[in-house]
């Protein structure tokens, strides 16, 4: 082991000592933000298009999307070290199964059990809303799994962001609307792509600060296929795209006082898509990570008080 990963290891045990604050750490709080946004926003269009709010529906929703996110999470820390992924060159965030705080299996059953919870909320969630409840929620939980397990991952294919973008986006917000409204919109579909863009953004910055590793590793992620420089293009475009397709979303049936608000943070993701084409790769880029996650929420957040308040 190199003394820069050492020294890592240490620094986690020494900051972790275990409990509940290894288990937050494991489930790496700062991405469950991705699978919270969708629903508030699927939920807020679905009361500003006339529906009433299912408040048990909502919560339970939203629980078993963090839960499935939390899973998901648990299962790629798992996997990665178990297949080599997470060795001494990593630059990103640390995981717990490859600095020795918890076994690969301790981490599976965490995983297990967040999966469980979410099944649990499903089958809770099916007496709401029928079978396109249960069909959405059993597709949810098999990608959550495909995306981080089995012998090649979503997330270590040029799919990951398109997967992201789907089910972080599309399917949950579409989701969220139907489970509060019994109706699937055009504007619910819409609104998904434009909160499942950002989402999608925040891998392709992970896959790029990972890039010269994962060809070391021959995995073929979205940013291997398409070369640093097209990426990073990539990812101006998904960052600007929320304020930019607000007149189609209006053009849905969206009242554009509902919508307005969003273009005040096209400034923002102007300066997030040109900092991030001068950005050096490496860990710099873990900034850039975190700010992207917190311009979904705010995208998120502003669509969501946007759509209940006009």
């Amino acid at each position: 082991m190199s003394s820069r990963s050492g020294s890592r290891l240490d620094e986690a045990h020494h900051r972790v000592p275990g409990g509940l604050a290894l288990w937050w750490l494991a489930v790496r709080p700062r991405t469950l933000t991705l699978a919270a946004v969708p629903v508030l926003v699927g939920t807020a269009l679905a009361l500003h298009l006339g529906a009433g709010l299912d408040v048990a529906a909502f919560l339970v929703a939203l629980a078993s999307a963090l839960a499935i996110q939390a899973g998901t999470n648990l299962f790629n820390d798992a996997g990665d070290f178990l297949r080599g992924n997470d060795g001494p060159t990593r630059v990103g965030p640390l995981r717990v199964t490859a600095a020795g705080l918890a076994t690969p299996g301790q981490v599976r059953r965490a995983a297990g059990l967040c999966f469980l919870a979410a099944l649990a909320g499903g089958l809770f969630l099916a007496l709401r809303g029928g079978w396109p409840i249960v069909a959405i929620g059993l597709a949810s939980l098999a990608a959550g799994w495909a995306y981080s397990g089995g012998p090649r991952p979503l997330s270590h294919t040029a799919w990951g962001e398109v997967f992201v973008m789907g089910f972080f986006g599309v399917v949950a917000v579409a989701g969220s609307h139907y489970l509060q409204s019994g109706q699937l919109s055009a504007a619910a579909l819409l609104l998904g792509v434009l909160v499942g863009a950002p989402a999608a953004a925040v891998l392709l910055v992970n896959n790029v600060r990972d890039l010269e590793a994962d060809r070391l590793a021959g995995r073929r992620t979205l940013a291997s296929v398409l070369g640093i420089g097209r990426a990073r293009r990539l990812y101006g475009a998904l960052v600007v795209l929320p304020p930019l397709a607000i007149p189609l979303v209006a053009l849905a049936g969206v009242r554009w006082q509902a919508l307005v608000p969003v273009l005040i943070l096209l400034p923002l993701c102007v300066a997030l898509a040109r900092g991030f084409l001068r950005m050096p790769p490496g860990t710099a880029m873990n900034g850039q990570l975190a700010r992207t996650a917190r311009a979904q929420v705010l995208i998120g957040l502003v669509l969501a008080f946007g759509l209940v308040l006009a």
